[in-house]
């Protein structure tokens, strides 16, 4: 028998159900009890009406305020918060309620950054700091913006990512007197705009760049060399951002101090690998409702990031085969029990492609051309390099949107490949990532500002990256260790 004989002979097999017996009532009183409740019928409806109202609130996917159907864009919209400041650009600061709610739920399960900021808010380690940030404008971001004016810095802050904005985020920020320029769904042209009314403010000068992929730090660097040159220091947590800094070094151009926090342990070890294990999943669940169980993938790169996707793709059964250039990288990824190949070899035979590397041009259009009907396309990794999307934008290929970050781009013979979120960072654009794995990434950022202005810093050459000293790393994670198992101890007693 074939799959559809066996479920054919499945729905066959069902008995016909029995006539539901009228029910019988002792008295009027039962009979009115009963009908509080809703009928078969009635729940059903109630169902419908509930599933309904739960979608059009509100989807991690697609931001509350996705479900607008204004228009018209931001930069045309006069706005201004509570109290009467106006210098910010969002969506619609009216949903800065919304917001709010999602960040005080962010905050309960951030317990090393507030711990930080109860600590050091009374010293205010920040004071005199004026920080321009550029990164996913999230409620776990927001509450480290939060924290880093409860340290006394003064924040101007745009998006690094042009699907991953969370509306309402962006406007609870605005309300509370950030300056904050960022919306979901902004165009090439918006995105370098808001870079540039975050950095360019009359009377205000930042010195100090936190960045997420180098984008702001290379917009001030061409644009404004003049306030890179006075900065006090540069705080960079991605791979393709400490990457570019490294260039700017090698060349002998980066004159101000810089801190990698990607390589910091309490980053690679945390935030690559069991964000991306948890975020992997619910990205393409949402935006595709793929069934991992049986599907061939290749995971291009075995990093940290790498390590996390296909542990939880192979725990889901999926046939999972990894590409990797680093030697020792495709060694661990073999005795973990993946094949290591090429791209080119497998391309045609997969079912999903997943790019991790933080390079770019790792998928190309020519391995495009020759990828199997229904194949689908993400990038875990960073920017919108890593796949060749630019290639795809051509007159014999048909684009056609499906639902908010899926795309079917369609060749002449009617072969389809789903393309996410246009080739940019999957679980950041079509989900969301783990609050409590995100909590030691920014209170490892917050340490790295504060550490630009400790003695760590001071008497170094300006040309140079750096991460803080491992032992503070390392005191940091039995910190955080301690109060997890403090809290683990605590809900055992309540039990």
């Amino acid at each position: 028998m074939n799959v559809g004989e066996l479920q054919s002979a499945a729905f066959t097999a069902v008995p016909t159900l029995k006539p539901i017996k009228k029910i019988q009532f002792a008295n009027a009183e039962d009979k009115q009890e009963f009908q509080k409740y809703p009928t078969k019928a009635g729940r059903r409806s109630l169902s419908r009406s509930i599933s309904q109202s739960s979608t059009d609130s509100y989807s991690s996917a697609a931001s509350y305020s996705d479900s607008s159907d204004d228009e018209t864009s931001p930069r045309d919209k006069a706005q201004a918060n509570s109290k009467g400041s106006s210098d910010f650009c969002v969506k619609n600061v009216k949903q800065a309620e919304f917001g709010r709610r999602e960040i005080e739920i962010a905050e309960q399960d951030m317990s090393a950054l507030i711990s930080l900021r109860k600590r050091a808010q009374a010293e205010k380690p920040l004071a005199g700091a004026k920080i321009v940030g550029c990164t996913h404008i999230t409620a776990q971001t927001a509450v480290l913006i939060e924290t880093l004016v409860a340290l006394g810095a003064q924040c101007r802050w745009t998006a690094c990512n042009i699907y991953s904005t969370q509306n309402e985020v962006a406007a609870a920020l605005a309300e509370t007197g950030v300056p904050v320029f960022a919306w979901k769904g902004e165009s090439e042209d918006d995105f370098w705009w808001c870079i540039d009314r975050c950095v360019n403010k009359e009377g205000w000068q930042a010195n100090m760049i936190l960045d997420d992929g180098g984008d702001l730090t290379h917009w001030v660097y061409k644009k404004y060399p003049s306030v890179f040159k006075k900065a006090q220091g540069i705080v960079e947590e991605s791979v393709t951002g400490v990457h570019r800094l490294y260039q700017l070094s090698k060349a002998g151009k980066l004159c101000v101090p810089a801190m990698n926090v990607n390589d910091s342990v309490t980053k690679q070890k945390f935030d690559n690998l069991y964000c991306c294990r948890e975020s992997i999943l619910d990205g393409l669940k949402r935006t595709t409702d793929v069934m991992f169980g049986g599907k061939q993938v290749v995971v291009c790169g075995y990093g940290e990031v790498g390590k996390g996707c296909c542990s939880a793709l192979k725990a889901m059964g999926a046939i999972v085969c990894i590409t990797e250039i680093d030697p020792i990288c495709a060694l661990q990824g073999c005795m973990d029990g993946f094949r290591v190949v090429k791209l080119n070899e497998v391309i045609r035979q997969m079912d999903i492609v997943i790019t991790c590397t933080g390079n770019k041009n790792v998928v190309t259009r020519d391995q495009l051309d020759r990828i199997k009907n229904g194949c689908i396309v993400c990038n875990m990794g960073h920017s919108n390099t890593e796949i060749d999307v630019a290639s795809l934008r051509s007159p014999e290929l048909t684009w056609e949107r499906v639902r908010s970050q899926v795309d079917h781009v369609i060749w002449p013979d009617g072969k389809r490949v789903i393309l996410l979120a246009e080739g940019r960072l999957l679980n950041l654009s079509c989900s969301t990532v783990p609050t409590f794995v995100l909590s030691i990434t920014a209170t490892t950022q917050v340490r790295h500002l504060v550490c630009l202005d400790d003695s760590c810093v001071k008497n170094t050459q300006k040309n140079y990256l750096f991460s803080i000293p491992k032992n503070m790393n390392l005191v940091f994670l039995c910190i955080f260790y301690v109060f997890f198992l403090l809290v683990i101890l605590v809900a055992l007693e309540v039990c």
